[in-house]
């Protein structure tokens, strides 16, 4: 059974970008919902107050990739869905190495690792990559050299946040309550 799990999350669930809002997070809690029949799935309109919190505005992004002169891209999007920084605003747009390089976060103390950054309440835009692949793109890379930046995404103000829902009785007369990002 474990295995069907691994399986299971390794295809359906792992190329989801699951972030707060957007299609691929109703994706995921409705593959959730075919192992787990009584999950309830419930959402939050975006812009809603919920405690000292407002809901961001839907996001989705269906592809985001960074293109070299001879048009190769050097990081993808969906490569990695780490590789974009979360809630990226759209873009279209030609940029210098040295300007490219500002927009590109990393990890110095984890130079194989992608890290995760978002940006819910600022729009702006950003991609994520190892301090290595940095490297490289300063090594083989002239300062001149131009790059091409797309971040297909939309952001939709009457969107909406999903979650889900799952109780689970027991034998105690006590509540629980297990809180956790998908």
């Amino acid at each position: 059974m474990n295995n069907n799990y691994y399986q299971f999350s390794k295809k359906l669930l792992y190329p989801l970008n699951r972030s707060i809002t957007g299609k691929d997070t109703l994706k995921t809690l409705k593959l959730i919902k075919s192992l787990f029949k009584n999950l309830k799935i419930k959402s939050i309109k975006s812009n809603s107050r919920v405690f000292d919190w407002i809901i961001p505005d839907e996001w989705n992004i269906s592809d985001a990739y960074i293109e070299d002169k001879y048009k190769k891209k050097i990081i993808q999007f969906k490569k990695n869905n780490l590789h974009l920084v979360g809630y990226s605003s759209p873009v279209n747009i030609k940029m210098n190495k040295k300007e490219l390089l500002q927009k590109i976060f990393f990890l110095k103390s984890q130079p194989n690792a992608i890290p995760y950054v978002t940006s819910y309440y600022k729009r702006d835009w950003g991609f994520c990559a190892s301090y290595n692949q940095v490297q490289n793109i300063k090594k083989i890379y002239k300062n001149n050299d131009i790059f091409k930046i797309i971040i297909n995404s939309k952001f939709n103000s009457k969107g909406k946040l999903n979650y889900g829902e799952f109780i689970l009785k027991g034998e105690s007369k006590k509540e629980i309550l297990i809180s956790t990002y998908i």
